[in-house]
């Protein structure tokens, strides 16, 4: 097991949009989110990643050993950009910002950490662009951007909210093929997106969120 979710509420301004959410992730699935807007999905998905203090309730992270840990290595690719265009930063720091959490702010990357933020801009097509100011790329480059950002550390949660938002026609079968490398290394992914038909093939269990969870083994067409 990777997480254990305890009767969580969460919401905004003490505002509920889940309520006494329970269920389990294991460690190695890949989990499609679904539901309406405004149901939850977000909200579930920034209570993970520890974006949003939960109103009640508890979630808990365990190791490979099956030990109960503070946190596990995550990867996250939010809905919208919460990268400042304004900012001066290039699209290579941007990814290399990924890896903060094993660097800290001020240690220099290793030649083995830049080797890996070059590979990763190789993969998502951005090397061209990596001395390029961030305001400078278009909707589907900057999204290129902040998934290699999101998946530069290996981690062993990612979390993708909306993934094929503003991306490109053309990065679209390469993220899914991405992705399932990553899975085949061991990651764990959670998916929120209208999209998944692409990858129902690989996705192991689907939750649907409307103020809570139900969970199901296959994806309905009508629920896509």
């Amino acid at each position: 097991m990777l997480i254990r979710i305890n009767n969580l509420t969460a919401g905004y301004d003490s505002r509920p949009v889940l309520k006494d959410v329970n269920c389990e992730i294991r460690r190695g699935e890949w989990i499609g989110i679904i539901g309406p807007n405004g149901g939850g999905k977000t909200t579930l998905v920034k209570s993970i990643v520890g974006l949003l203090v939960p109103i009640a309730g508890s979630i808990h992270y365990y190791n490979k050993e099956g030990q109960e840990t503070d946190k596990v290595t995550v990867g996250y690719l939010p809905q919208k950009s919460d990268i400042d265009t304004m900012f001066p930063i290039s699209v290579e720091e941007v990814v290399l910002s990924g890896l903060m959490s094993q660097l800290g702010w001020w240690r220099r990357p290793s030649r083995v950490q830049r080797r890996r933020v070059a590979e990763v801009l190789e993969k998502t097509g951005l090397s061209d662009l990596k001395k390029s100011p961030i305001g400078s790329l278009s909707g589907g480059q900057m999204q290129r951007a902040m998934f290699g950002r999101a998946i530069v550390s290996q981690p062993e949660l990612l979390v993708l909210d909306e993934p094929n938002s503003y991306l490109d026609m053309e990065f679209e079968t390469r993220l899914y093929e991405l992705l399932s490398e990553l899975h085949d290394e061991g990651s764990t992914i959670l998916m929120v997106s209208h999209e998944l038909g692409s990858v129902q093939s690989l996705v192991n269990r689907v939750f649907t969120v409307e103020g809570h969870i139900a969970e199901s083994d296959t994806v309905s067409p009508l629920s896509l």
